[in-house]
C-alpha cells in the first residue's frame, strides 16, 4: 500500500486551488461575456424601436396619401354626375 506524504498532500492541494483559480478566471470572462451580449442585445433593440417608429410614420403617411387621392378621385366623380357638362 503507498503511504500520502505532506508534500503529495500540498501538491494536490495546489492543484485544487489553481483550478478554482481557472474557474474564478473562466467565471468573470463569461460575466464580462454576458454584459457585453446584454449591451450588444439592447442596442439592438434600441435600433429596432426607431425602425418601427420609422415604419409606423411612414404608414400614416402613405395612409394619409392614399385617402386624399381617393378623396379627390370621388371629388371628380361627383363633380361629373352631379354636374355634367352641358
Amino acid at each position: 500500500m503507498a503511504t500520502v506524504t505532506d508534500s503529495d498532500l500540498r501538491e494536490i492541494k495546489d492543484l485544487i486551488n489553481g483550478i478554482a483559480q481557472i474557474v474564478n478566471g473562466l467565471d468573470k470572462k463569461i460575466d464580462v461575456n454576458q454584459a457585453r451580449t446584454d449591451e450588444k442585445l439592447n442596442a439592438i433593440e434600441k435600433r429596432l424601436e426607431l425602425v418601427e417608429t420609422r415604419i409606423n410614420a411612414q404608414t400614416n403617411w402613405f395612409i394619409g396619401a392614399f385617402a386624399a387621392l381617393v378623396g379627390g378621385l370621388l371629388a371628380l366623380l361627383g363633380k361629373f354626375i352631379l354636374f355634367p357638362n352641358p
